[in-house]
């Protein structure tokens, strides 16, 4: 069974991407958890396919993924799995991001450019995620945009 209990109900569950499993199961190992059980893979035509195997209803939930390369692939299951915790009707969603995807693309240097790490923080925000948890953002002004 994965999560910390207290008055036996789940309090804490703890969540991994595919971009850095090792990773989540160092920290899994600190906490002393396990990680949820998840199925995920892609479909032939590149979509990609989550579902979590334990109910997440009323839980604390930390979703750990990396945005490294491919970054999009990455971002875009990171957004799909906060959507699913959301649907499952977690009581809060933590994203812990230890590279934030994006994140040199904070600033306007010229015309009809984008602000990719101000889009990247509304995707988050609009999948359900509650907080964000990183430890490299490129600039201080990207938390501005949470």
């Amino acid at each position: 069974m994965t999560g910390i209990k207290t008055t036996g109900e789940k309090k804490l569950m703890l969540f991994s991407g595919r971009a850095h499993p090792e990773l989540a199961e160092e920290v899994a190992h600190q906490l002393g958890v396990g990680l949820v059980p998840t199925k995920a893979f892609d479909f032939a035509n590149g979509e990609i396919y989550v579902r979590f195997q334990e109910s997440a209803r009323g839980a604390d939930c930390f979703l750990i993924q990396s945005h490294t390369a491919p970054i999009n692939k990455w971002i875009m299951e990171q957004l799909i799995m906060i959507d699913a915790l959301k649907r499952a009707s977690a009581r809060s969603i933590t994203v812990i991001i230890p590279s934030y995807g994006y994140a040199r693309q904070d600033k306007k240097h010229r015309g009809r450019e984008p602000i990719s790490a101000r889009l990247v923080a509304d995707m988050l925000k609009c999948a359900g995620a509650d907080r964000i948890l990183t430890v490299d953002l490129h600039t201080d002004q990207i938390q501005g945009f949470f």
